[in-house]
């Protein structure tokens, strides 16, 4: 007699269900980061880093004599649990100096504006009212100034309120990253308040393809020692960043200095989220729900997880609500106008750095995994977008696995799943 496995995955603001035989189960590959059990209650957490900082002086102390004071945040697309952290960094700020000029910096880096309401979603509606907030516009060359060249040889554009900010501060989340090892810290810098002309750059194709620039890696990561670089020269003084689990609370922080505090963290993350690959045919995986999951272009992240577990000519099936749709024009005619995926890959490849194009690391990763594996979309998005975009559309998890199988096309069939694919870190298969 058979035995079942229920499952229940994020996807959007909801859960999917679906159910699996657990014979055919591989594995399933999960974080240890839901497990653990914070000494403290989530505000706590985080009003206790900001008591000690790393490296630093507390915020309070740092901000005395400061006039004009930019606090870098997330955008719409992070569950940073801003609605905690912010109003901590800002009274700390007052503290030190009640005249002080706060602006709020959202750090959009190349994605679409921040709306209002996904400001009052993120800050609450009191900081949106009072506060004096700031989307950063990558394209918008008057409100840019040029700091010189990174260590891989790219002009370093910053936004001017960061660089004239007397204090740079900066708040977010740290998680595994698909290409800068891991999110959070610098990341605020660069990408978060750069130039379009900056990140591309920072994301060129011999980057994409560098071994090291990988999950959960950072040492001789070319990306990483450009966005490291490009925080101490924007002179960013303090951070506060947090470890969040599924209903993105916080459960682990940290604050003080822009590297050292960062690193900290990510120690007590590695610790949480390596997981021993398990192979199979068919690998499920999710990008965590929203708002990592609003569209195809975030999605990639959470594809990596697969393409890691994933046997040489499977099938991944990703859930992702996709709301937003693609969430790129360009990465989507990237895929809608090109002859074949291969060919899209050698042309990456033969691309200069100075000519990177927009959404190019993206559009790479992803043909990277369909080199690797057939992708098969749950989402709401319309059929014929992901069918362009060279993906098999499939509304719910049944009926891409019955198009999994098909693909596979053999009798024993292994399937691991992946419940929240960016926070997770594959390594190695298992033996």
């Amino acid at each position: 007699m058979k035995e079942y496995i229920d499952f229940e995955l994020p996807f959007g603001k909801e859960k999917i269900s679906f159910t699996l035989d657990k014979s055919e189960l591989a594995g399933v590959l999960r974080s240890n980061i839901n497990s653990y059990e914070p000494p403290y209650d989530k505000y706590t957490l985080v009003k206790k880093a900001m008591e000690a900082p790393i490296g630093t002086k507390t915020l309070t102390e740092l901000a005395k004599g400061k006039k004009k004071v930019c606090l870098i945040a997330s955008d719409h697309t992070r569950p940073v649990p801003s609605k905690i952290i912010v109003p901590l960094m800002l009274d700390e700020i007052r503290n030190g100096n009640p005249d002080a000029d706060i602006t709020i910096l959202i750090a959009t880096g190349l994605h679409r504006t921040t709306t209002k309401d996904e400001l009052v979603y993120k800050f609450g509606e009191e900081i949106v009212k009072n506060e004096k907030i700031i989307i950063h516009d990558c394209d918008d060359t008057d409100n840019l100034v040029n700091m010189g060249k990174l260590p891989s040889g790219g002009d370093f554009v910053l936004n001017k309120i960061a660089k004239d900010a007397d204090l740079l501060v900066s708040e977010g989340f740290i998680e595994p990253h698909f290409f800068a090892g891991f999110s959070g810290g610098r990341k605020s810098v660069l990408p978060g308040v750069c130039s379009r002309k900056t990140v591309m750059y920072n994301h060129n194709a011999s980057f994409i393809a560098n071994d090291h620039a990988r999950t959960g890696v950072l040492e001789n990561n070319p990306i990483h020692t450009d966005m490291l670089f490009a925080a101490k020269k924007a002179n960013l003084a303090y951070i506060v960043n947090v470890v969040i689990n599924a209903e993105h609370d916080p459960i682990f922080a940290v604050a003080g200095d822009a590297e050292m505090a960062h690193l900290e963290g990510v120690r007590f993350l590695s610790d949480k989220c390596r997981v021993k690959a398990q192979m199979a045919d068919i690998v499920i995986s999710t990008n965590g729900g929203y708002p990592m999951d609003q569209n195809i272009y975030q999605a990639v992240k959470g594809m990596t997880a697969a393409e890691a577990t994933v046997n040489e000519g499977g099938v991944i099936i990703m859930l992702a609500k996709a709301t937003d749709g693609h969430g790129g024009v360009n990465f989507y005619n990237t895929f809608k106008n090109c002859e074949s995926v291969d060919a899209l890959m050698e042309r990456f490849l033969n691309t200069p750095p100075y000519e990177t194009s927009i959404d190019q690391w993206q559009s790479q990763i992803l043909a990277r995994v369909m080199l690797k594996a057939t992708v098969i979309f749950v989402s709401s998005c319309d059929d014929k977008i992901v069918e362009n975009m060279r993906m098999i559309p499939a509304k719910t998890v049944c009926e891409a696995v019955e198009k999994a199988r098909k693909i596979i096309n053999k009798k024993d069939v292994r399937i691991t799943v992946i419940p929240d694919g960016v926070s997770v870190i594959v390594e190695g298969e298992s033996k």
